[in-house]
């Protein structure tokens, strides 16, 4: 459409942007493209991307009455919020299992009304796949790092190489399956995943099922301690692991033969993933893996880095554009790896492709220009450091420094306030050694039934019990001493340790404050990485004269 044309009818808007308009899903949206002969026909943008005339837009609305009342799946969507709250996950896969029709499933009535008069007139494939998408539209605003983004996706599908016909795909932290079943779309291919987390592997495997995926195979375990695919070889495996975990289980599996390119250190998990993602490739196999940026120049990290250039596994690094990762603002990298096709583990590479779209949108072309591609020979990369850092290769280019020092400034700021608000409210309590008295093992719970194992980690299996307040006083210095060896080596085993028995009404209010703690924490580590980017850029720009020091 001419932009005279697109005047003559006023506004457009997206799909996406007629969905809040109604509050519905986008996949509603689509349903009612189909469904309604009357549905206002695309008045510009492409056949995959189209836009809408908004005047026809909410003149439809209108006649439908669907712009004037709370739709079925926005109350169904509240009514989950109600009852699952920050255990929405959970929730989904529970209503994915009213959805494949299984009985028993412990769900409320109120919701399983709701599914129930929702696909009288929605198919259960565009209703979970509506509610995929309100979950990470809720993730995506609140910044968090649970669900794989949409932008992140669209960049692994990009640069993931073309797949042959019956080809096995892989991801070994699949959460809620996004990135796989993205990735491993073409009919014919084999998706296998694991995901620590019990709640989310079963609603990835029901989602596939009410898709209609056939080859779909998504089981629960920790992929590092307890790998539930020891024997499967994969033509491509996606992942975007956990990151700054730094209890990964490295004084478990330090003998492990995953790490044929040499031991990650603690705080190095990131490269643990990266390993045992490219110990389930087939020869010729490809791995493309999201990475923090301090990865690629972390000096812990050095010597598996060297391993992965001199060896010829790097095929190429690629720096996506701040903001792609909605959890922080920080760039993030795919790491693209190949296996030799030779079983000797030769390689004929003699170069790495690097590729800096750091200057680019986020909701850009992915392709790049000619000036933010290098190809760097392997001898040039293997020096002290080993950067894999894509701009630190290119040619050298006018930054925008005082952009990125106020941009990351902003979003430090914003980190240390959130950080603030994280802290638990806490009040003065009975005093060292009250909670002492009443205690009992997590053995003896564990024989009541009232503890089970995901991996090595004990969780609540009743709901006599709250897994964040066992796991908050299993971390406590007096139990972490009880799961030291005399060696110093310490094991995250519970069963000899001892929590104080409450009812369950305390329990939460402990497990809610240790939950706290946990994301205080993490968010920790966000800000140390951010403080270390900020530092280099403050550092570079005044080095260079592109910042100055205020008069």
């Amino acid at each position: 459409m001419t932009d005279n044309a697109a005047s003559s009818v006023g506004p457009l808007v997206t799909g996406a942007e007629i969905a809040r308009l109604a509050g519905v899903t986008r996949a509603a949206v689509s349903n009612w493209r189909r469904r309604y002969d009357d549905f206002p026909a695309p008045a510009g943008g492409a056949a995959n991307s189209p836009l809408y005339a908004l005047a026809e837009v909410q003149e439809w609305l209108d006649r439908q009455r669907k712009g004037q009342e709370v739709s079925p799946e926005v109350e169904l969507w509240q009514a989950m919020r109600a009852v699952y709250g920050e255990q929405m996950i959970a929730g989904l896969a529970q209503v994915a299992s009213v959805l494949a029709g299984q009985t028993g499933t412990g769900v409320p009535d109120d919701i399983v009304t709701r599914v129930q008069a929702l696909v009288r007139t929605e198919a259960p494939a565009a209703l979970v796949n509506g509610l995929t998408e309100r979950f990470m539209d809720s993730a995506r605003r609140a910044g968090s790092d649970q669900v794989t983004p949409e932008r992140v996706v669209r960049a692994v599908r990009h640069f993931a190489p073309e797949l042959p016909p019956d080809a096995t795909v892989f991801d070994p932290a699949c959460g809620i399956g996004v990135l796989l079943l993205a990735v491993a779309s073409e009919a014919g291919v084999r998706c296998r995943g694991q995901e620590v987390d019990a709640d989310s592997a079963r609603f990835a495997q029901l989602r596939a099922e009410l898709l209609d995926r056939s080859g779909v195979d998504v089981v629960a375990g920790d992929s590092l301690r307890a790998d539930q695919w020891p024997d499967l070889k994969a033509d491509l495996v996606v992942c975007d692991p956990p990151a700054g975990v730094t209890e990964w289980g490295r004084e478990e599996l330090l003998l492990d033969s995953r790490w044929d390119l040499g031991t990650p250190s603690k705080a190095e998990g990131e490269l643990a993933w990266l390993q045992h993602a490219y110990a389930h490739t087939v020869p010729g196999g490809h791995v493309v893996m999201v990475m923090p940026a301090s990865v690629a120049y972390r000096k812990a990290g050095r010597r598996i880095r060297a391993e992965l250039v001199r060896r010829g596994i790097v095929r190429q690094v690629v720096a996506l554009p701040p903001g792609t990762a909605t959890s922080h603002a920080l760039p993030v990298h795919l790491w693209c790896l190949q296996r030799p096709e030779s079983t000797a583990g030769a390689s004929t590479r003699r170069s790495v492709r690097m590729i800096d779209l750091t200057d680019n949108s986020p909701d850009g072309d992915l392709e790049p220009r000619p000036d933010q591609v290098v190809h760097v020979p392997l001898i040039e990369l293997l020096d002290d450091t080993v950067d894999l850092t894509p701009g630190s290769h290119l040619r050298p280019r006018q930054r925008d420094f005082p952009g990125e020092y106020a941009a990351l400034r902003k979003e430090l700021e914003a980190q240390v306030r959130r950080l603030a608000a994280l802290l638990p409210e806490l009040a003065e309590g009975g005093g060292p050694g009250s909670l002492d008295g009443a205690t009992t093992s997590v053995a003896d719970l564990a024989r009541a039934g009232l503890v089970a194992y995901d991996g090595q980690e004990p969780v609540s299996a009743s709901e006599q019990l709250d897994t964040d307040y066992l796991q908050g006083f299993l971390r406590s210095s007096a139990n972490t001493r009880r799961s030291t060896s005399m060696s110093g080596t310490y094991r995250f085993d519970g069963r000899g340790s001892r929590i104080p028995r409450m009812g369950i009404e305390d329990q939460r209010r402990y497990g809610s404050a240790f939950r706290a703690l946990s994301a205080f924490e993490e968010g920790m580590r966000k800000v140390d990485e951010l403080s270390r980017q900020l530092a280099e850029v403050a550092r570079d720009g005044l080095a260079t004269g592109a910042l100055a020091p205020e008069q």
